[in-house]
C-alpha cells in the first residue's frame, strides 16, 4: 500500500511512495551497521566539518525545505523557514560543542586515576511526528552523529518528502551514505525493527500510546528509549504580572504551528485580580489573527495537518461544552475546503472534560480563573502531563520559587516556553522521560564508561 503526502490546504494528494520492502529494510540496516564501524573512528574535527556543511545546506535551501513542510502539513511558510534556520543553528551548535560535551570527565577516587568516557553505541532508531518535521529530526540526529552513532528515521507517513529531504541534507554535506537513512514503512513494522540486534536504542516523539507501545517492546529487548510525548502546558499569570505582555506572548505561545505543538501553552491559569483584563486582551488578539493559505505572507495560521485531526479537536471541544465549558471564541470548523479549525477560547472548564484532562492539539486555548498562587499550582499540576510551563510575574524571585513547584521538565519565567539547542528538553509524568539538546541530550545514547587506572 503506498504512503501518501496530502496537502491539508486542499486535501489534494501531492505524491505517493512505495513502502520499503523487507529486502530494502535489510539493506538499510546493513549499511547503517557497516557505516558505524568506520564512522565511530572519525575525529571530532572530521565530524564537525560535515556538520557545519549540513548547516550550510539547510540555510542555502531553506526556502525549498520550508515549502515541503508547508505543502505536507500546512505550516505557515514563515514559520517553516524559521524552523529550517533553527535546524541549521543546532547543527552548528553541536559541531562547535560536541567535543567538549563528550570529553573524558575526571573522577575523584581514593587512589590512581579515574574518568568517564562517552563512547558511541551504534545505530539509533528515531520515530518522529509530523508537527515539526525538520526540527524533531535534527535535534536527534545532529548530536548523535557527533557522538559517532548513526541513525535511521521512521518519520510520520504524511511528511515523507520532508524525511527524504533530510536524508539529502546529510548526504550533500558529505556524511557517509549509511550515517543517516530514511525508512518508508508503516507503524506495524516498528516492532520488527526494535527486535533487530543492529538497533541499539530508540527515540520517539509522539503520542502516549505510541510511546508506551515502543517502550514496552524496547524494554523486552533491553534497549534504551527516550520518549517525548504529549503536553498540556500551564501558562500562569499572577496578580502582579505585566498583563499586556503576557496576553501578547500567550497568543503566540498557543497559536504557533496552528497550536500543534507539545510545548504550546494550552492551559492559561490566571489570577482573579487580572483575569478580566487578561481575557479581554487575549480574546482581542486571538480575533485579530488571520486564518488562511499558509503560503501567503499575511496568514497567521493555516490548516491543521490533517482533516481527521481537525475533526477530532472539534469533538473534544463539543464534549467539553456539553459538560459545562463555555465558548468565548470559535469552537467550530469553518465551512471551507481543507483541514481548518477556527481559533478557539474556552473558559469555566470543569474537571472530567477533555479540555481539562486531555491534550488539545490545535488552536484551542483553555482559561482558568484562580484566587491564589497555591490554587494556580494545584491546577497546573493537576494533569497527567509535565512537559513545559510558563510563569508571569514582575517579582522574579517569586517566579523562580513558583517554577520549582511546577511538575514539568521545564518552566520559563516571563518567557514563552520554547526549545533551544543549549537548553535541555524533555518531560516528566506521561510527557515522557530522557532529555534532548544541550550536553544532556548528546549523552543520552552513549556508553558512559568508567575507566579506573591503578
Amino acid at each position: 500500500m503506498p504512503i501518501q503526502s496530502i496537502n491539508p490546504l486542499n486535501n489534494q494528494t501531492i505524491e505517493k511512495f512505495e513502502e520499503h520492502s523487507d529486502q530494502e529494510i535489510e539493506k538499510i540496516l546493513t549499511e547503517a551497521e557497516s557505516t558505524y564501524v568506520c564512522w565511530k573512528d572519525f575525529t571530532f574535527a572530521e565530524r564537525s566539518q560535515r556538520m557545519y556543511a549540513a548547516a550550510r545546506q539547510l540555510q542555502q535551501h531553506k526556502e525549498r525545505y520550508a515549502q515541503l513542510m508547508t505543502n505536507e502539513m500546512g505550516k505557515v511558510k514563515q514559520e517553516a523557514i524559521a524552523e529550517v534556520e533553527k535546524c541549521a543553528l543546532t547543527c552548528e551548535y553541536y559541531a562547535e560543542h560536541a567535543e567538549q560535551f563528550l570529553a573524558d570527565e575526571p573522577l575523584k577516587v581514593p587512589e590512581g586515576e579515574a574518568y568517564i568516557s562517552y563512547d558511541p553505541i551504534g545505530t539509533v532508531l528515531a520515530i518522529m511526528p509530523w508537527n515539526f518535521p525538520f526540527w524533531q529530526v535534527i535535534r536527534f540526529i545532529a548530536p548523535n552523529l557527533m557522538t559517532g552513532n548513526v541513525g535511521v528515521l521512521k518519520h510520520a507517513s504524511n511528511v515523507s518528502q520532508c524525511a527524504l529531504a533530510l536524508e539529502e541534507v546529510f548526504r550533500e554535506a558529505g556524511f557517509p551514505a549509511g550515517a543517516f537513512q530514511t525508512l518508508l514503512i508503516p507503524n506495524k513494522k516498528v516492532n520488527d525493527l526494535l527486535e533487530d540486534p543492529r538497533i541499539k536504542a530508540v527515540t520517539l516523539t509522539g503520542s502516549e500510546g505510541a510511546g508506551s507501545s515502543v517502550a514496552k517492546k524496547a524494554g523486552e529487548q533491553i534497549k534504551k528509549t527516550l520518549l517525548e510525548l504529549g503536553g498540556s502546558d500551564p501558562f500562569i499569570v499572577l496578580d502582579d504580572a505585566d498583563v499586556a505582555r503576557a496576553a501578547e506572548v500567550g497568543v503566540k505561545a498557543r497559536m504557533i504551528n496552528c497550536g500543534q505543538s507539545c510545548i504550546a501553552a494550552k492551559r492559561f491559569i490566571i489570577h482573579q485580580a487580572v483575569y478580566d483584563d487578561f481575557t479581554s486582551l487575549f480574546l482581542q488578539k486571538m480575533q485579530q489573527l488571520k486564518q488562511g493559505d499558509p503560503n501567503e505572507e499575511d496568514t497567521d495560521y493555516g490548516p491543521m495537518a490533517r482533516i481527521d485531526l481537525a475533526d477530532g479537536l472539534v469533538e473534544q471541544v463539543q464534549k467539553s461544552v456539553e459538560k459545562g465549558a463555555k465558548v468565548l471564541l470559535g469552537g467550530t470548523r469553518p465551512n471551507k475546503e481543507g483541514a481548518f479549525m477556527d481559533a478557539t477560547v474556552l473558559a469555566d472548564i470543569p474537571p472530567g472534560t477533555p479540555a481539562y484532562d486531555e491534550e488539545l492539539f490545535g488552536p484551542v486555548a483553555c482559561l482558568f480563573k484562580v484566587d491564589s498562587e497555591d490554587e494556580a499550582v494545584r491546577i497546573a499540576n493537576d494533569s497527567r502531563y509535565g512537559l513545559g510551563g510558563s510563569v508571569w510575574t514582575q517579582d522574579i524571585e517569586r517566579g523562580k520559587a513558583l517554577a520549582r513547584r511546577i511538575e514539568s521538565g521545564a518552566v520559563y519565567v516571563n518567557k514563552m516556553t520554547a526549545s533551544h539547542p543549549a537548553v535541555p528538553f524533555g518531560g516528566v509524568k506521561l510527557s515522557g522521560y530522557g532529555r534532548e539538546l544541550s550536553h544532556l541530550g548528546i549523552r543520552e545514547f552513549v556508553n558512559q564508561k568508567t575507566v579506573w587506572i591503578a
